[in-house]
C-alpha cells in the first residue's frame, strides 16, 4: 500500500497533501537527509501511531550546520526588504496549507481543531508583520560631541539561530523566531520537540519549496530532528551558531543558559508560566468566567500562558465559584478533531501521571478538590491521555501552587486587600502573564504599576492566555527573560554596530582630551 493510501485510509488524507509519508526524513540542509534512529509519531487522541521520522545522525548535524553557515554568507548580502518578500511568500504558502497543517497540530499536539487552525494562523500573521519590519529594521542617529563627526548606528545579520521548540505549540514557536530571524539576515537550524516531528517536517517542507521557488539556494530554513545527545547537546555548544531560542520547562532554560553562556554565545529563553488572574469586587463576573475557562481549560491547560491561579476577593468567591464549576460541567471533553469538542487529550501518559502525582500532592497539603482532577476511562477516551479539567481551593502554604504543572489545575486563592492579592501573585518563581478583571480604575493602575504585577505581560480585563504577535512575548524570573515576536525584539536577532564618521580635517579627541 503507498503511503498516500495509508494516509487515506486511516482518514487522514492531509497528511499525503502536507508531504507525509509513512516515514519522513529527519534532517533538511538544502536537501533532505537522516539516516539515524527511527522516532515514532504517536497522537495523543487515541494512542495509535501517526508516522515516523528518520533522525539524523551527529554527522548529518554537522552537514546541516555547515550548509546553515553557507547559507548565511548569502542570505545576509541580500537587501532586507527581498528577504520580507520570500517571508511574504511563506505566509502566502501557509495560507493555503492552513486547514491542512492545523488539522496536523491537532493530530499531533491534541489541541482542538479552532485552536490547531489558530496557531497556523499566528505563522501567518507573524510573516506579515515580518514583511513590514524588512523595511523597517532602524538604527539611532546620534550628536556626536566632536565638531564635523556623525554618528549612529548599524543592526547587521548575526547569523545561524538555533530554534528549539516545545511540543505545545509545535509551529507558531518556530515562526515567532525564523520569520524574524530570516528578515533580519539570519539562517536558522529547527530542533522541533520529539513528541511533534511531524508538523516540523510538513512545515519545513513548505518554506524549502518557497526558498526553490524564490531562488534562495542554500535554503535558510534548516531542520535537524534528533536526540538530546546527536542534536541538542551539539546545537548548544555548537560556536557556529551565536543565538539559541529555546522554549520550554525551566530546566531546560537552566542547561541552556549553562551551556551556551559557557562560550558567551546569546540566548531568548522562554521557559515555563505560572499565570494568575484577580478578579475585585467591581469586575464583570460575566467576562471573567469566559477568560478563565479559556484561560485555565484551553490546550487541556498545557499552554504557557495557561491560568493555573485564580486569587479572588473573598466577598465574590463563592459566587464566582458557583459559576465556573458550572461552566467546567459544560466543557466537551473528547476527540479534538470533532467539532463541538472543548479540550482533547493532554499529549501523553507521561503528562497524565504527571498530573495525577499533582493530584496526590494536593490532597496531601490539605487543598479541597472542588471539581474534576480524575482521568478518563471508556472507549470514547482511546489511548488514556483524556482528563477532567479541575479547580482546587488552595491556600498559601501549599508547595504544589507554586510549581507549573503543565496541565489544567486551576488553583483558587482568596485576598481581603488588593496589596495582598499582588503579593501573593508575585510570590511564584516564575513571571510569564497575569491579568486583573476590575471596572476600578484605580485597581487596574495598581496592578500595572512597578509594585504590581512583576510579570512580563500585565493584562486588564481580559485573560492570561491569548497574547498577539504585535507586542514582544515574554516573561521574568524563572521565565527566561527573552523576548520573541513583536514590538523590537528583532534586535535579539541582530548584531549592534556603533559607526563614527570624521568628515572634518581635524582630530579631535572625545571627553575633550589632548593628546600629543
Amino acid at each position: 500500500m503507498s503511503d498516500t493510501k495509508r494516509s487515506k485510509a486511516n482518514g487522514y488524507d492531509f497528511l499525503a497533501r502536507l508531504g507525509i509519508s509513512a516515514e519522513n526524513p529527519g534532517g533538511f540542509a538544502d536537501d533532505w537527509l537522516g539516516s539515524g534512529e527511527l522516532l515514532e509519531s504517536i497522537s495523543p487522541i487515541d494512542g495509535r501511531p501517526i508516522a515516523s521520522v528518520r533522525q539524523v545522525t551527529t554527522d548529518e548535524y554537522d552537514r546541516i550546520v555547515a550548509q546553515a553557515v553557507k547559507a548565511f554568507d548569502a542570505w545576509r548580502m541580500l537587501p532586507a526588504p527581498k528577504r520580507g518578500e520570500v517571508v511574504r511568500r511563506l505566509g502566502n504558502a501557509l495560507r493555503e496549507a492552513k486547514s491542512d497543517l492545523g488539522a496536523l497540530v491537532t493530530l499531533e499536539n491534541g489541541k482542538i481543531r479552532a485552536e490547531g487552525e489558530g496557531e497556523v494562523q499566528e505563522m501567518i500573521d507573524i510573516c506579515d508583520f515580518a514583511v513590514g519590519l524588512s523595511r523597517q529594521l532602524y538604527g539611532l542617529t546620534m550628536m556626536s560631541e566632536r565638531p564635523g563627526h556623525r554618528m549612529y548606528e548599524h543592526w547587521h545579520p548575526l547569523g545561524v539561530v538555533g530554534i528549539i521548540t516545545a511540543f505545545n505549540f509545535p509551529v507558531a514557536v518556530w515562526s515567532w523566531n525564523a520569520a524574524i530571524a530570516a528578515v533580519c539576515g539570519d539562517t536558522m537550524i529547527w530542533k522541533p520537540s520529539s513528541k511533534t516531528p511531524l508538523t516540523a517536517v510538513a512545515v519545513t517542507r513548505i518554506a524549502a519549496r518557497v526558498c526553490a521557488e524564490c531562488g534562495v539556494d542554500p535554503a535558510v530554513f534548516s531542520l535537524a530532528i534528533g536526540g538530546g545527545r546527536t542534536v541538542g547537546e551539539k546545537l548548544l555548544a555548537d560556536r557556529r551558531i551565536p543565538l539559541v531560542s529555546a522554549t520550554g520547562s525551566s530546566a531546560l532554560g537552566t542547561r541552556v543558559a549553562e551551556v551556551v553562556g559557557k562560550r558567551l554565545g546569546r540566548t531568548i529563553l522562554e521557559l515555563g508560566g505560572n499565570n494568575a488572574i484577580i478578579v475585585t469586587p467591581d469586575a464583570d463576573l460575566d467576562l471573567a468566567v469566559r477568560a478563565i475557562l479559556f484561560g485555565a481549560v484551553g490546550t487541556a491547560g498545557q499552554r504557557c500562558t495557561t491560568t493555573r491561579r485564580l486569587i479572588v476577593h473573598h466577598s465574590i468567591q463563592d459566587a464566582l465559584l458557583d459559576r465556573l464549576i458550572q461552566a467546567y460541567k459544560q466543557v466537551r471533553i473528547g476527540n479534538p478533531l470533532e467539532a463541538g469538542t472543548l479540550m482533547g487529550p493532554l499529549i501523553d501518559l507521561d503528562a497524565v501521571e504527571t498530573m495525577m502525582r499533582a493530584m496526590k500532592r494536593i490532597r496531601e497539603e490539605g487543598g479541597e478538590v472542588l471539581c474534576g482532577g480524575e482521568q478518563l476511562s471508556g472507549p470514547q477516551y482511546p489511548g488514556g491521555c483524556y482528563v477532567r479539567p479541575c479547580i482546587v481551593k488552595a491556600h498559601e502554604r501549599m508547595t504544589v501552587v507554586k510549581e507549573e504543572t503543565f496541565a489544567p489545575i486551576l488553583y483558587v486563592l482568596g485576598y481581603e486587600k488588593l496589596e495582598d492579592a499582588i503579593r501573593i501573585h508575585n510570590d511564584v518563581p516564575q513571571g510569564l502573564s497575569s491579568a486583573i478583571f476590575t471596572r476600578n480604575l484605580l485597581e487596574a493602575e495598581e496592578f500595572l504599576s512597578a509594585r504590581g504585577s512583576d510579570c512580563g505581560i500585565a493584562n486588564v480585563n481580559i485573560g492570561t492566555s491569548g497574547a498577539e504577535i504585535g507586542g514582544a512575548f515574554g516573561g521574568e524570573k524563572e521565565t527566561g527573560g527573552g523576548r520573541e515576536a513583536g514590538s523590537d525584539a528583532w534586535k535579539a536577532y541582530m548584531r549592534r554596530q556603533t559607526t563614527t564618521i570624521n568628515w572634518s580635517r581635524e582630530l579631535p579627541l572625545a571627553q575633550g582630551i589632548t593628546f600629543g
